[in-house]
């Protein structure tokens, strides 16, 4: 017996949170993964990136990984700089989110 949209979602609700927050995580390493190919295109070690822009090694690894919590908007600037891009910052009003009481 085939099983229509309605019926399926009904025995397997849709966990939205869930799926969009694996959305955002997905997005974030292949921004993550982009910059690293552009490191690589102009042919520089992250070593040599690091000393470039004035920051250690392991700053430049955290960028490439997507690890951008505790970055300083400077050295993200300078290391998206030097690889030849730019940055853009956009800031995106959302709906207030629901607290837990």
């Amino acid at each position: 017996m085939a099983v229509n949209r309605e019926q399926l979602l009904a025995k397997r609700p849709v966990d939205r949170e869930r799926i969009d927050a694996h959305k955002e995580r997905m997005l974030g390493e292949i921004r993550a993964y982009h910059r690293r190919e552009l490191r690589e295109a102009i042919g520089l070690t992250q070593e040599q990136l690091a000393e470039r822009i004035g920051v250690g090694q392991r700053q430049v690894s955290k960028i490439e990984r997507g690890d951008l919590d505790n970055a300083k908007i400077g050295t993200i600037r300078k290391y998206i700089d030097a690889v030849g891009g730019e940055l853009v910052i956009v800031y995106v009003a959302c709906p207030p989110r629901k607290t837990e009481a």
